[in-house]
Order: C-alpha cells, then sequence, then structure tokens
C-alpha cells in the first residue's frame, strides 16, 4: 500500500450515514476500507493518523472559469485548497475551442474580463484550435506533468455559432446547422462531457429554440448532457426554465441547470416556484439536475448587461455602438428604462453593479471595489456615463459582482435531490467574488455546521456523487474499493471559508489534506507540487 489514512470519519458521497475506517490507497486508487473489529488494520509507506477528519471523495466543481487559470497557474490554490479535485470548464457558452483564428481573436476580446486571455495578454500560447488539443493540452499542462486538478470540458454553443455562424442576430441557415451538429459531433468524440450554452450572451443568444434542438440531439446520441446558462434569471426566470425543460425533453437530452438561481427583486421567495417546476419535469421523466454557488451576489461582465442587438458582429462592433453617441443613448434607454435582455429584462440598478476587475489595470483605483454609482458620484456624472466610459477603457475586459440575490431562495434551492455545488468562480480581477475561493468550504462551515440548512452526509453528496452520476463518471464521487483516490480530509468542527468579499483570495481552513489519483496535492494545510491533474473525457459512442 501507498498510503493509509487512519481512524478517519468516511463520509462516503453516498449521503448514508458516516463511519470509522482506514482507508489504504494502492497505485491511485482506494484500496481496502477496513472498519474496526473486521479484521486486521492496513500498513502502507505512509501512514497519515486521521482521527477527527472527515475523509470523502474530491469535490467537483460543477461550474468553473478555470479554462485559462488552469494553463496559467501551476499551483492553482483557490481551488486546490477547498478540495476540489475535478472542475467542469467550457461554461455558459464561450470557451476557447474549437476555433478558428478569428473566432478566437472575438472570443478572447469578449471573455477577457471572465479568464484573461485578452488578445494582447501573451501570458497563454493558444497552440490548439479543435476540443482534442485543446484537451491535450490540458494533460500535457506545465512541462508535461499536467494541472493542478482534473478538468472535464463542455462544448460553448456560443463559440461553435461564432465559427459557423459568426456574430449576427438572424437564424442559422440549413448548411450552418449542419456544420454546427458536425462540430458538437466531432467535440464530444473528441472527449468533451457536453454542451454549454450563455443564452443572455452574445453570439450564442441568437439562437433559435428550433437549432438548440438540433445541437442537443447531437449531445443526447453520445450520452452527454445540456448546460445552459438560460435566457433569464430576472423577470422572464420561470418561463426560461421551462423553456430549457421543453427543449431538452424534445431532444432526448438531460440537462444540467448552470447557477440555478433566482434573482431580482422580481423573484424574492419565489425558488418553491421553480422547484415545483422541476418536480413536475422529474416526475415526468426528465433527467434534470442542477448547481449553485452558496452566496447571494452575481458575477459577469459589464459588457453582459448590454442589450443583445448591441452585441451584434463581435465585441469591435460593440465598442464602434459605445462610441457613437446616438447608439450608446439608445443602448442607455434599453438598460436603464426598458430593462435589456442581458440584464435579465430587468431594468438596471447602478448602485447594485461593483467592479470587481479591469482588463487594464491603469483602471483599477478608481474602479474596482466601487459600485458604479459610487463611480459615478466621484466624477460628478451620471451612472451611464461611467459604466459607457469604462466599457470602452477596458476593451469590455471589466468584471462586476451583481448584488441582486435573495438568501431564501439560496437556501431552498440547496436542499432540491437534484442539486451539485458550483462555484461560477471568476478568478480574474483585482476583487473576484469569493466563490471563486471560497463556495465548497462555505458549504460546509455556513451551511452545515452553522445554520444546518443540510447535514454533513448530505451536503457531501451534493459536492460529490451527484456531481460524478450527472458527469457519468463510474469510478469517481465515492469511497469505494477500486474507486480513483481523488479525497479530501477535512475537519468538520473548523472547516470555513477564508474568503470575503472584503479579502476574497483568503483560502480556506479546516481543509489539510487534498489528493488526486492516490497523490497529496494538499499536505498539512499547503500547496504542494504536485501537478496529477488530468482532462476527464467522456469514452461514450453514438
Amino acid at each position: 500500500m501507498d498510503t493509509v489514512f487512519r481512524d478517519a470519519r468516511v463520509i462516503d458521497g453516498s449521503g448514508g450515514p458516516s463511519y470509522r475506517a482506514d482507508v489504504a490507497l494502492a497505485g491511485g486508487r482506494i484500496a481496502e476500507i477496513r472498519r474496526p473489529g473486521t479484521g486486521p488494520r492496513p500498513t502502507a509507506r505512509r501512514v497519515v493518523e486521521a482521527s477527527g477528519l472527515a475523509l470523502s471523495p474530491g469535490f467537483i466543481d460543477m461550474h468553473a472559469h478555470s479554462d485559462l487559470a488552469l494553463l496559467r497557474d501551476p499551483a492553482h490554490t483557490a481551488k486546490a485548497a477547498q478540495g476540489v479535485t475535478l472542475e467542469v470548464i467550457g461554461q455558459d457558452g464561450l470557451s476557447y475551442a474549437p476555433v478558428d483564428d478569428r473566432t478566437l481573436a472575438g472570443v478572447r476580446t469578449q471573455i477577457a474580463g471572465w479568464n484573461g486571455g485578452a488578445p494582447e495578454d501573451a501570458s497563454i500560447d493558444f497552440t490548439w484550435r479543435t476540443t482534442g488539443e485543446y484537451l491535450d493540452r490540458l494533460d500535457h499542462g506545465f512541462a508535461g506533468e499536467g494541472i493542478a486538478v482534473n478538468a472535464a470540458y463542455l462544448l460553448p454553443q456560443g463559440t461553435i455559432r461564432a465559427l459557423a455562424v459568426g456574430w449576427e442576430d438572424r437564424p442559422a441557415t440549413p448548411a450552418e446547422t449542419q456544420r454546427m451538429r458536425r462540430l458538437v459531433a466531432d467535440g464530444l468524440e473528441q472527449g468533451a462531457v457536453g454542451l454549454s450554452s450563455g443564452l443572455t450572451y452574445t453570439p450564442g443568444m441568437y439562437a433559435t429554440d428550433a437549432e438548440l434542438t438540433e445541437l442537443c440531439r447531437v449531445v443526447a446520441a453520445y450520452g452527454g448532457y445540456y448546460c445552459p446558462h438560460h435566457r433569464s434569471y430576472g423577470k422572464g426566470a420561470l418561463a426560461a426554465y421551462e423553456e430549457m425543460i421543453a427543449l431538452t425533453r424534445r431532444a432526448g437530452c438531460a440537462l444540467h441547470l448552470a447557477h440555478a438561481t433566482m434573482n431580482f427583486g422580481v423573484n424574492e421567495g419565489r425558488a418553491p416556484e421553480l422547484l415545483a417546476l422541476l418536480d413536475a419535469a422529474l416526475a415526468a421523466g426528465a433527467d434534470i439536475s442542477l448547481d449553485t454557488y452558496p452566496y447571494t451576489p452575481g458575477c459577469t461582465t459589464l459588457a453582459a448587461m448590454l442589450p443583445s442587438w448591441a452585441g451584434e458582429g463581435g465585441p469591435e462592433a460593440v465598442l464602434a455602438r459605445l462610441r457613437d453617441d446616438a447608439t450608446a443613448g439608445r443602448i442607455r434607454y434599453a438598460m436603464e428604462t426598458e430593462g435589456a435582455d442581458g440584464c435579465h429584462g430587468v431594468p438596471i440598478d447602478w448602485e447594485a453593479i461593483e467592479v470587481s476587475g479591469v482588463a487594464d489595470p491603469a483602471l483599477a483605483s478608481s474602479h474596482v471595489g466601487r459600485t458604479i454609482a459610487r463611480a459615478a458620484r466621484e466624477r460628478g456624472e451620471e451612472p451611464w456615463a461611467t459604466a459607457r466610459r469604462l466599457l470602452i477603457a477596458d476593451r469590455l475586459g471589466t468584471a462586476i459582482l451583481q448584488h441582486v440575490g435573495h438568501e431564501e431562495n439560496v437556501r431552498t434551492i440547496m436542499r432540491h435531490r437534484v442539486h451539485t455545488g458550483g462555484s461560477d468562480g471568476i478568478l480574474q480581477g483585482a476583487k473576484p467574488h469569493p466563490r471563486a475561493h471560497g463556495t465548497f468550504p462555505h458549504y460546509l462551515g455556513r451551511y452545515v455546521r452553522e445554520l444546518g440548512v443540510l447535514s454533513l452526509e448530505e451536503c457531501v453528496a451534493h459536492l460529490t456523487s451527484r456531481p460524478a452520476a450527472r458527469l457519468r463518471l463510474p469510478d469517481r464521487g465515492l469511497v469505494r474499493v477500486g474507486h480513483r483516490a481523488d479525497l479530501v480530509l477535512f475537519d468538520p468542527e473548523t472547516v470555513a471559508a477564508g474568503a470575503t468579499f472584503e479579502a476574497p483570495r483568503t483560502l480556506p481552513t479546516g481543509i489539510p489534506y487534498v489528493l488526486i489519483a492516490g497523490r497529496f496535492v494538499m499536505e498539512d494545510g499547503r500547496r504542494t507540487a504536485v501537478l496529477a491533474g488530468r482532462s476527464v473525457r467522456r469514452s461514450a459512442r453514438p
């Protein structure tokens, strides 16, 4: 045996009662689980006394934005220190494969606020173009050793639409739809686990239901799942959820609802309506899961708040519209009076929009940590003037926190039986959302130990076996003999998120050990030099 954890409290991920046992590892897998009094205790080259610690499967972040961070930062302590052993990237319909040179340039500009990687950023060498080449790059990682944690990839529908159709707001032609179907099939054959959409982001939001249904039929044929950021989390939230359920039922495709929140004043206290909708669909045979983060504010880019028509043609066209006074006036009216679709149909509240990061460091001191309304007051101007100037100066690279959530909705949704955990963590920016560094210990410390919203065993199941089942990974997500030794040891009495809105990069406490493939990624609460992460590829064929 390589390692034995002595006398651990095993929380096996099933949701069942915990128990005491010695857990032995060999060859990157769980080799033996020995309960007291059932035979001789296993021995190994290394023995870790785990009394007082809980041993669970590694946590699976079902909604991560580490697409470039995994290739930029070998330590990736933001996730490793939380006990995350697998991230699902390629979210919200926008990522970096498959692409051609033109599409890549546009995507890099559009989501620089999420990931960095703007066209002028030379920290990443974008040598790949296909999905398989990107996954190969993750496997190679740093000097051929791999990456910090494992990663599964969702094909980004918006990127695929940009590649096949462009950035125009129009229906895809039959030939373009067929090309998108082929791109989805190719990506799934190369190892992607499903398809994501960002239906409040351009150009993905220009897709019709018929177009999305065609792509989901391909996903279903490969046994993958569809993960939409749907068309509204605000005024039209319930209708948007209904749309995704109906669409995937027609396609025969599994559905995973991304960051399934009910935000803005119009949805306060309405989480039970969402859950009733889900329960009815589940009872009718739908295959549905969802993820949430345990915080009320959201996080995205400032450019995402713009109306969809302002995004047609891609990032350079957006900047041109913002520079034109007449067009900028139309954009302002859509955002402040009508309620733009980019802001979920709700008139924007500039007091609720806090700048969390900028692509241009020169803009940080005057904007980061301030709401748009506050920054405007400091300049003696209207909020729209501040927002417009910032969007242009930062070339759409500004990240924001949006303070629009409701605590009772957060707690209600996380209790549901198909719920999983997802950080939606943006690591970019001077003052990012603390969920990037704190989601998983925040679940365990705040919502389990302090509030009792979930039991410890149930919460661990939400963060481990449920997401592994959605990803159809038969040897992950449970503490079982033969399963991969992706494991977390934490102290249930002290585990807590260190990250706060004031200090968002503070690491958690109470998580001394994290292992991937039986190798210590975190040891005594410190990041080791181990790079045991790889791409996690689906092998299903139609």
